[in-house]
């Protein structure tokens, strides 16, 4: 008697856990006719967010609006144009992929210098575009909110990949850390 009833748990168990599962897949969905924000979208959307915090009029804001979306563009087509190819992760003869030689590190390491140096070089050149319309302090405001922008952008990124968030690890414990 005991074990009927023990079978009946279990199947309700997993009966529970295969709509749940359903119910979690059907969340993930969009709804029909939703689609994805374009770059253009996405980049209206943040230039007016900018502009409501920094309380520009109509006139500024019109400026503000077409030099942002210039900026927004060239930093875009740079992060494409550097972008990296991604290895094959699923190598035909079932062996892991192989690690990357120094030359290929080298030539990475010296990729990303080569792109940081042209996002400051952009940066610099819209800073001067700005500062015809926009105080110092507000173009500080516009460049500090791209990059909070970018590091939502990466924590959503590992979100979704399954990572956890930078800096989430725990305090070093041993004879040198002390705990106050």
């Amino acid at each position: 008697m005991k074990t009927k009833y023990f079978f009946v748990l279990i199947a309700a168990f997993v009966m529970g856990t295969q709509v749940m599962n359903a119910q979690r897949q059907e969340q993930g969905k969009r709804p029909q006719g939703h689609r994805r924000m374009t770059l253009e979208q996405m980049t209206e959307m943040q230039a007016n967010k900018i502009i409501g915090e920094l309380g520009l009029d109509d006139k500024t804001a019109a400026k503000f609006t077409d030099v942002y979306k210039k900026y927004m563009k060239e930093l875009d087509d740079l992060r494409k144009k550097n972008m990296p190819k991604k290895p094959d992760m699923k190598p035909e003869d079932g062996k892991a992929p192989a690690m990357p030689t120094d030359a290929e590190v080298d030539k990475m390491m010296r990729n990303r210098f080569k792109q940081s140096r042209e996002t400051l070089d952009i940066r610099e050149k819209y800073y001067d575009e700005f500062r015809k319309f926009l105080s110092p302090k507000q173009v500080q405001k516009v460049y500090d909110q791209g990059q909070m922008n970018q590091g939502k952008f990466f924590k959503e990124m590992n979100r979704r990949a399954g990572m956890k968030p930078q800096g989430s690890h725990p305090m070093p414990q041993g004879p040198g850390a002390q705990k106050k």
